[in-house]
């Protein structure tokens, strides 16, 4: 068996599974995106992915399902015939019921074919919208792969549902994804770890949809937060900090209004879950302006002057694309390495991961 027949290694697998390819990137009028990830190790725990919704759903087919249930909802079908869909279900239900009249059901039917409607007025607006996803899990090598690996897959599924039920992405998706990391206290007891053991799966996650209009809507759970590179004032400038709001790390703080919240362990308390309100944004203003996502193998948000040779890079590189601009400020990181490891801190070094959305 030659070398090309056989099969990826682990480390192969993962990292081509944690990095997509340029085909990928969805193209918005006046929005320019590129990002790329260098892992520490053969492979690593950082990932990033575009959310490239008309190449990867099929939204006009949604959007037509949603009309022909939107219709389907208000014609009751043929007497004593099997249920066709799960409003009739319901209406079966009802049926058994003394308490309800055929007013009610006529209620129920049109609310529920309203919020068909809804859904594909919703997807609609998925044709000029773009996602993008980072993750970053705790150290790095193969169990980080996996941890990042975890959060991409329970993503995906969790999306597609997701689309079919709302037809944008709700809180509701989100909470759903920070339980799949959550530790639960079954796992616990039969590890035998002990109330006061904090060993557990780590990751943060930033995802955020862009709009042609220089809008970008995200949620944060305990990543670095966003930075904006003025075109017009040739610097960095500062964001609101009530947009720059945050939740821990994935998996680390369940909401007490949660059903299965005394299913896991949580840190620390959060009063309720996840709505439409706490899912942050910012908007690019002006042509040119960027918008630059990162990890903090790149950046960790502390280290001023690190802040200001990067912005003198994007400075330098503005009239550039965003892949030149990537590739420069993921080439100045390797350099930063570089000197790492001769001056004997080599355990400092991480993963790194730039993504870059700029308005033309």
């Amino acid at each position: 068996m030659t070398t090309a027949n056989l099969p990826p290694s682990i480390d192969e697998y993962l990292r081509k599974r944690l990095k997509p390819v340029e085909g990928a990137i969805p193209h918005l009028e006046g929005i320019e995106m590129y990002g790329d990830s260098i892992p520490a190790e053969s492979v690593g725990g950082d990932l990033f992915e575009y959310i490239n919704f008309a190449q990867r759903y099929n939204i006009d087919a949604r959007i037509e399902r949603a009309h022909r249930l939107a219709r389907e909802y208000l014609q009751p079908g043929p007497p004593a015939a099997d249920p066709r869909n799960e409003v009739e279900a319901h209406i079966e239900w009802m049926r058994s019921k003394e308490c309800y009249t055929p007013e009610d059901y006529e209620q129920y039917r049109k609310a529920r074919s309203s919020e068909q409607l809804e859904i594909a007025e919703n997807l609609q607006e998925l044709h000029t919208t773009a996602g993008v996803l980072l993750v970053d899990a705790q150290g790095h090598g193969v169990i980080a792969a996996k941890i990042a690996s975890t959060v991409h897959d329970t993503f995906q599924a969790l999306m597609m549902a997701e689309l079919d039920r709302h037809g944008k992405t709700t809180g509701e998706f989100f909470e759903n994804l920070n339980l799949r990391l959550a530790l639960s206290v079954t796992a616990r007891n039969a590890l035998g770890r002990s109330a006061a053991d904090q060993s557990r799966e780590i990751a943060t996650m930033l995802y955020g949809e862009i709009r042609p209009n220089g809008h970008f809507r995200f949620v944060n759970f305990g990543h670095l937060p966003p930075l904006i590179f003025s075109a017009a004032f040739d610097r960095f400038v500062e964001v609101d900090p009530d947009r720059l709001v945050q939740f821990l790390a994935l998996g680390l703080s369940i909401p007490q209004d949660h059903p299965d919240r005394s299913k896991y362990v949580s840190m620390t308390s959060r009063r309720k879950q996840m709505a439409s309100s706490d899912l942050k944004d910012v908007t690019l203003m002006g042509q040119g302006d960027i918008l630059f996502l990162y990890t903090d193998g790149v950046y960790d948000g502390s280290d001023e002057q690190e802040r200001r040779q990067i912005e003198s890079i994007i400075k330098e590189r503005k009239e550039r694309p965003a892949k030149d601009i990537c590739k420069a400020i993921l080439g100045y990181a390797l350099e930063t390495d570089r000197a790492l490891r001769n001056s004997g801190e080599a355990d400092r070094v991480d993963d790194k991961t730039v993504f870059i959305i700029k308005r033309t």
